[in-house]
């Protein structure tokens, strides 16, 4: 039976934590299906739409990994790709508290998802999409944070604009 890990999360953008987590997975399993959760109660800097295509080109090099979308519960999400496994990276302590929470809720709600923690490469411990989108914003060089594939994609995404 093919071993199918989901990794969710906002990507937005995605950063090279997101890039190392996803290649470190495709060693691990036979797909791995890169979700984009959109949370219409959150407002992403990025459409979906985009946030796919940026992901699309930066793991362009990784053959056993898809990308989708999804609204509602991930336990939902999972059973519908036939998925058992939640990818979730950790960069520190407060990453565990709250993801162990969301892995026992949905171990509660779909005893057959397991969650899968992998520490972040302590190199990119302290990146994250939010400080990506404020360098960028102000005008600050985002290339060391993003993939390399995509780096000038995610600047003129996020350059400052003019006052009008």
């Amino acid at each position: 039976m093919e071993k199918i890990c989901v990794f969710p999360g906002s990507f937005d953008p995605v950063t090279i934590g997101h890039l190392d987590l996803i290649e470190r997975a495709a060693g691990l399993f036979d797909r791995v299906v890169v979700a984009v959760l959109h949370n219409p109660a959150k407002n992403g800097r990025f459409t979906v739409e985009k946030r796919l295509e940026l992901l699309e080109k930066a793991c362009a090099h990784v053959p056993n990994v898809s990308f989708d979308h999804f609204e509602g519960l991930l336990v939902d999400y999972m059973r519908s790709v036939g998925a058992c496994i939640v990818l979730r990276g950790l960069r520190g302590v407060r990453d565990f508290e709250s993801e162990c929470q969301m892995a026992q809720l949905n171990r509660q709600m779909a005893p057959g998802v397991e969650t899968l923690f992998l520490p972040t490469d302590p190199a990119h411990a302290h990146i994250s999409s939010s400080a990506v989108r404020e360098i960028g914003l102000f005008g600050g060089d985002v290339t060391p944070y993003v993939p390399a594939t995509i780096s000038a994609d995610v600047a003129r995404l996020l350059s400052p604009q003019p006052d009008r």
